[in-house]
């Protein structure tokens, strides 16, 4: 098996649960050394143990990327063990599902804790780990949501309001960081089976209703989504950047 990742050091927060830790298995099960910054120690752990029984690499380091601390001493340790980052994979991310509301109902501590974790703890990210991606290049992915390109997400006021800003971060920083080979790209998932919408998809009418959506007639996994993200970390999508890429089951297609 071709192994794509041979020789890269990847960093994937929130990489201990859901779409993060399928993606941080793809990465290993590929050559990479997987760091996995995540906030829950157990989960972290867990995936660090999966991916050395597989005779993966893999470190974990306890990270909340909303906050700034954490984020620069995930950056000092990866470069103190590593010197330099290939990929960096921004997966971590909130919503609250029964929280989250229109805009005049929604609460500024929703609305504050949501951006602080996937807009604030995105940029975070790239912010203290691109300095060790600029001698040699590499990539970053984001993650966005069909919920920030139409109306699928109506009610969501934060959520939708923070996957827009990732876009947005990923068409700027794709123009300032091309001079330096660092690739940026997003890619937006559809309804994907994780910890984060359990709530919704244990609700028969609700998941009905997506079900009518989507073209491919299925709830995404993990695995729908890894072999994308690799390609976009793999030197295979050297040419590559700004993108947005769809792993959706067509869900966007109407």
């Amino acid at each position: 098996m071709s192994r794509r990742l041979e020789h890269k050091v990847a960093v994937v927060t929130g990489g201990g649960a859901g779409l993060g830790r399928a993606v941080s298995e793809r990465f290993a099960l590929e050559g990479g050394t997987v760091v996995i910054a995540e906030v829950d120690e157990k989960r972290g752990r867990e995936a660090v143990e999966r991916i050395e029984r597989d005779h993966g690499d893999a470190l974990f380091v306890k990270t909340d990327v909303a906050e700034e601390a954490d984020v620069m001493a995930l950056a000092e340790e990866v470069g103190k063990r590593y010197g330099r980052v290939d990929v960096m994979y921004n997966n971590a991310g909130i919503l609250f599902h029964d929280k989250d509301a229109k805009a005049h109902e929604l609460s500024t501590e929703i609305w504050d804790r949501t951006m602080r974790v996937n807009l604030r703890g995105l940029w975070l990210c790239t912010k203290y780990l691109i300095p060790l991606m600029l001698e040699k290049g590499g990539a970053i992915i984001h993650v966005g949501s069909p919920t920030a390109l139409n109306g699928c997400g109506a009610g969501l006021t934060a959520y939708c309001a923070s996957k827009g800003g990732i876009h947005g971060l990923t068409k700027v920083m794709a123009i300032d960081y091309a001079p330096n080979q660092i690739r940026v790209n997003c890619i937006i998932p559809g309804v994907m089976d994780t910890p984060m919408n359990k709530s919704v998809l244990t609700d028969e009418t609700a998941t009905a209703k997506l079900m009518a959506r989507i073209p491919l007639g299925r709830v995404g996994e993990g695995v729908d989504l890894a072999g994308l993200a690799t390609f976009l970390a793999s030197d295979e999508s050297l040419y590559c950047t700004g993108g947005l890429y769809m792993a959706d089951g067509g869900l966007m297609a109407f």
